[in-house]
């Protein structure tokens, strides 16, 4: 998926050369990675006071810092612009020698096997190493599983000659940005941070100290990395527990949203979570499976995780297969049905398309010969399987015309008033109100 954004204004070039030559020569941070989790931690560093340098691979995600335009959307625009004399951007590592504190928030993907790939971050610790001083300190606040900075991390950086929590502090602290979120950013949500030493976790307290409200400091990195993983598995297990919940409310003819509604008013040991179409994005479908590779290699399986993710990515098939019950259902043949997904992003009212379900679930409507197209404010435009799918413009007039309107992804512009137009509506993120169908 491409996010396709507008062209820079005539000055840009200008705007960009008077933000970086009004900072000062001495960098104090410096943020290795500008994407969703990095340029968060760069504007709150700067934010801070602290003079501040992101570094990417990215010539388009540092064109857009330099200009005061923000590439993602966990920054807003005027964060960014209030950062300007104390942040810029740039893809020459040389500056890294002046930073104090170097921060790495490179991905931390995994492969099509769902293992691990550990190489960005692997490449941005070598990175650092060439440019390594007495003195600095590195924080990895890249999600990875226990052991990784104390062990192949800590390893690269001494490749350098200079020695971890002596000539050098070493510090774990994982990125906790939800992207949409209006209530918690950076500054109120606790930062959790394991340090080399107890010297190194101070000093790495003492910098998150002046970014948010309260750092939490754990044993040794070890701990806090596998607390990330934690935090995301958590969600995973409850959210498959509930999607599975939602088959058998479906075959027993029970409202799984009334039933939650009803679960949820007790207010003590119960914690509502609600079906969808899957789970996407970067950490839900991703993360758990770092300690589950982690934990097989230690002979001790992660059942749990792996029976969750299982869950969590069949869920696509299961509202395609809804999908065509519901249209033959009607009279409506599957094949040369038109149906239109509306909101791609794999969470109401963002941009990010990573791990979204609508993928998985275009894909078996396109493979059953289903006519699909898509709607998404935030989403110019989507593939399946590198194959295109036509952007429906006039979103009233796509509505009316589709066979079918699957609401993916209930993005606030997706009204009750505006579903009433559909012909047959599943609403895979909670009870439509115009249709007989519910996906429970």
């Amino acid at each position: 998926m491409d996010v396709i954004a507008a062209a820079p204004p005539e000055d840009a070039e200008t705007a960009a050369r008077d933000r970086t030559q009004s900072l000062s020569r001495t960098v104090e941070v410096a943020v290795v990675g500008i994407g969703y989790a990095g340029l968060p931690l760069a504007v709150a560093a700067a934010a801070a006071g602290y003079r501040t340098r992101g570094l990417d691979l990215s010539d388009f995600l540092v064109a857009q810092v330099n200009i005061g335009r923000p590439p993602v959307d966990t920054v807003t625009g005027a964060e960014l612009t209030a950062t300007a004399g104390l942040l810029d951007a740039t893809t020459d590592p040389a500056f890294l020698r002046e930073a104090g504190i170097v921060a790495l928030c490179v991905p931390t993907p995994v492969d099509a096997h769902g293992v691990p790939d550990l190489e960005p971050l692997l490449s941005a610790a070598r990175t650092v190493r060439h440019h390594l001083t007495p003195g600095q300190l590195i924080i990895i606040e890249s999600t990875t599983y226990p052991g990784t900075t104390e062990g192949v991390i800590r390893d690269i950086l001494e490749e350098s000659g200079l020695v971890a929590g002596r000539d050098f502090g070493l510090a774990f602290s994982p990125e906790r940005v939800d992207p949409g979120n209006t209530r918690f950013g950076f500054h109120n949500t606790p930062k959790v941070v394991g340090g080399l030493t107890a010297q190194c976790g101070t000093r790495a307290a003492e910098f998150y100290g002046r970014l948010t409200e309260r750092v939490h400091v754990t044993r040794s990195p070890r701990e806090a990395e596998a607390a990330k993983i934690l935090e995301n598995t958590y969600r995973q297990v409850n959210l498959a527990l509930v999607n599975e919940f939602a088959q058998i409310c479906h075959r027993l003819d029970v409202d799984v949203w009334d039933t939650i509604e009803a679960a949820a008013t007790k207010p003590f040991g119960f914690t509502p979570f609600r079906p969808g179409a899957g789970v996407g994005g970067h950490c839900i479908p991703v993360d758990p499976l770092y300690l589950v590779h982690r934990a097989t290699q230690a002979g001790v399986p992660f059942r749990m995780a792996e029976q969750a993710q299982r869950v969590n990515d069949s869920m696509p098939v299961w509202v395609a297969s809804r999908a065509r019950e519901l249209l033959t259902r009607h009279g409506v043949p599957v094949r040369g049905a038109r149906i239109l997904l509306l909101g791609v992003t794999y969470k109401p009212n963002i941009a990010d398309t990573r791990h979204s379900p609508a993928e998985p679930l275009a894909a078996e409507l396109l493979g059953a010969g289903a006519d699909v197209t898509f709607h998404d404010p935030y989403v110019e435009a989507f593939a399946v399987r590198r194959r295109p799918l036509a952007p429906s413009r006039d979103l009233r007039a796509a509505v009316a015309a589709a066979d079918l309107t699957v609401v993916v992804q209930r993005h606030e512009v997706y009204r009750d008033e505006l579903l009433a137009q559909a012909r047959l509506v599943l609403d895979t993120c909670g009870p439509a109100t115009t249709a007989e169908v519910r996906p429970s």
